[in-house]
């Protein structure tokens, strides 16, 4: 999820066997096996992330053509299906990706939705395909965005139905979030994520009501933050209360966000700890999905 800050991915303990993973080279927006994580899942964390962000390049960097990226993933899945020991240019994300797997028993489907993201990211972008409305952009996070937060709860031990709506709420809406933030570099890129059904209207008023439709999504989902337990709680509330600043930012800025990317700075980050420390449950009565 996504202030510019980078961390190295951390590295423990976990079975007899020491699990590794790649060092974060992405700068994110929100919190990636940071300090508040519980030390005994950073490793496993770490390993999704670095999975998930190695497919991602595969999508969307360097000058691979769009049958080459789409072959690269197909391989990425074939790795991520196989029972052998991973060997070769993709071990040091496989290997501890595995391990990780068999401690916590992680639904691999899950991983497998996110690759299906990517392919799809890949087609829509050699194509300049557009998505018509709202609905189908949602659909398309249920393979991007909510099967991440669906793995963090199974690491949480968290999995009644209404934390896994929840979740997928707040992943969506995180998702969504990072599309209007990232409109001035994706529209250059050839990936159109503005609804075409809203095209039509002006503007201001356009990211007037992407911004309200993700924020009452965020409040639909933002409950979770007191089902999960310990230091991945507080971890969640900080996660949603980026989101909601980055919105803020992306609300001030209005028809500007087209052509300027709003982002986190250090100033913001106090105010972020502010409204997690006063979140409660009061605050989303009526709102849960």
């Amino acid at each position: 999820c996504q202030a510019k800050i980078q961390e190295t991915m951390l590295t423990k303990q976990a079975n007899p066997q020491e699990v590794q993973a790649l060092p974060i080279t992405h700068p994110e927006n929100f919190p990636v096996a940071s300090i508040l994580c519980p030390p005994h899942l950073r490793p496993a964390i770490a390993a999704i992330y670095a999975f998930a962000r190695a497919a991602d390049d595969i999508a969307d960097e360097g000058q691979l053509s769009t049958d080459e990226r789409l072959k690269s993933l197909t391989a990425f899945r074939h790795e991520l299906l196989a029972t052998n020991e991973a060997s070769g240019a993709q071990a040091d994300i496989f290997s501890p990706l595995h391990q990780v797997i068999e401690q916590f028993k992680l639904p691999v489907s899950l991983l497998d939705d996110l690759l299906k993201a990517f392919e799809q990211d890949v087609k829509a972008t050699a194509q300049g395909a557009t998505y018509p409305n709202l609905s189908a952009l949602l659909s398309y996070c249920q393979f991007s965005a909510n099967p991440v937060g669906r793995l963090l709860l199974h690491l949480y031990g968290v999995n009644d139905a209404q934390a896994l709506l929840r979740s997928d709420a707040i992943c969506s809406a995180l998702q969504l979030i990072n599309f209007w933030q990232d409109l001035s570099e994706d529209i250059p890129r050839g990936r159109f994520y503005l609804p075409q059904d809203q095209a039509h209207k002006e503007k201001p008023l356009l990211i007037e009501e992407l911004c309200a439709h993700a924020h009452q999504l965020m409040m639909q989902g933002a409950p979770l933050v007191h089902q999960v337990p310990g230091r991945a709680g507080w971890e969640l509330r900080l996660v949603v209360q980026g989101g909601l600043r980055i919105l803020e930012k992306v609300r001030a800025l209005g028809p500007e966000v087209l052509t300027n990317r709003p982002r986190l700075r250090p100033w913001d980050f106090p105010l972020m700890l502010w409204r997690a420390i006063w979140m409660r449950p009061r605050q989303w009565e009526n709102q849960a999905p």
